[in-house]
């Protein structure tokens, strides 16, 4: 039960001061955030598309108070486009956008963010690539879902993440599915309550699944988040018998999480995207890394006891 109380420390400013003063932190922190820059995250993206895999870039932030950081936010990733251009992996590197760095939460948050991703998700496609818009907690949800729709009239490659513990997650998907959208399948890593999301790990595994199976029947392109050997067993067992070749679907993990994988993968034919986050405010989304698996959390305990 770890993971709810790690979730609500990544909303603390006292655990915030706390986990970036320690010495080990940065060196942790850099096995999931490999820099804080573009020109930091260059190599990375070279390194990954010369390993044969390709990846979704996200820059990392959430504390948006100001429409002007909103602006800063979308800037960021006109830059990153414009870098992937130069470098002509415009097909190799999407982006992955939460919505609240671009002023979704900020009053009249929702006209805001579409505002500001619309010219990101134009400047992608015009390297030929696209943009994924995370989900988030699901109050944010039906924002997100219509910004979604919006865009997808100009930009039908553009993609959205559901989560499989909410209970919702069924009906958007057999939606998005019978739409034909890019849709990434995660667990999901927001502290939510039982009211909307199922709270058991073996309850969220099968939800899991179930979604997955409507995805990969429906005529949409999905994408398999997640490094938990059964469920990606369960993926590739699952587009078989949709009769999907390995170019009608794709796995996505994390960065510094299970690499031996993302290459065997890749070597048996699939395409396997790594989730790259960089940037300088990585607190919330490192702390979320470690609620996701106790293994993540043991990792970087460790690290403070060898260091310190």
């Amino acid at each position: 039960m770890l993971g709810p109380v790690i979730l609500a420390a990544s909303r603390s400013d006292k655990m915030r001061k706390l986990v970036s003063a320690a010495p080990v932190t940065k060196p942790v922190v850099n096995r999931f955030i490999p820099g804080e820059t573009v020109d930091q995250v260059v190599p990375i993206v070279e390194e990954t598309v010369g390993k044969g895999l390709e990846l979704t870039l996200d820059v990392v932030g959430e504390d948006i108070t100001t429409p002007e950081q909103a602006g800063h936010a979308r800037d960021a990733y006109l830059e990153l486009i414009e870098r992937l251009k130069e470098l002509g992996h415009g097909t190799k590197a999407e982006m992955s956008v939460k919505l609240s760095m671009f002023g979704q939460a900020l009053e009249g948050g929702h006209e805001l963010a579409l505002a500001n991703v619309r010219p990101v998700v134009e400047a992608a496609a015009s390297i030929g690539t696209t943009v994924t818009l995370d989900a988030e907690d699901h109050t944010t949800l039906d924002s997100m879902f219509a910004i979604h729709e919006e865009l997808r009239k100009d930009f039908p490659q553009t993609g959205c993440v559901i989560q499989a513990y909410l209970f919702r997650t069924e009906a958007d998907a057999r939606r998005l599915a019978a739409n034909g959208s890019r849709v990434r399948i995660v667990k999901g890593a927001y502290k939510e309550p039982a009211e909307v999301a199922y709270q058991d790990k073996g309850e969220i595994d099968k939800a899991y699944v179930r979604i997955l199976k409507i995805l990969m029947e429906g005529e949409g392109y999905p994408m398999i988040g997640s490094h938990d050997p059964r469920l990606i067993a369960i993926g590739q067992e699952l587009a078989r018998r949709a009769g999907r070749k390995l170019d009608e679907y794709e796995f996505q993990m994390l960065y510094g999480i299970r690499s031996e994988e993302h290459l065997r993968l890749a070597a048996e034919g699939h395409r396997m995207r790594v989730y790259t986050a960089y940037g300088t405010d990585w607190y919330g989304y490192f702390m979320r890394r470690l609620a996701e698996k106790p293994a993540n959390l043991l990792f970087f305990v460790r690290s403070m006891i060898t260091k310190n």
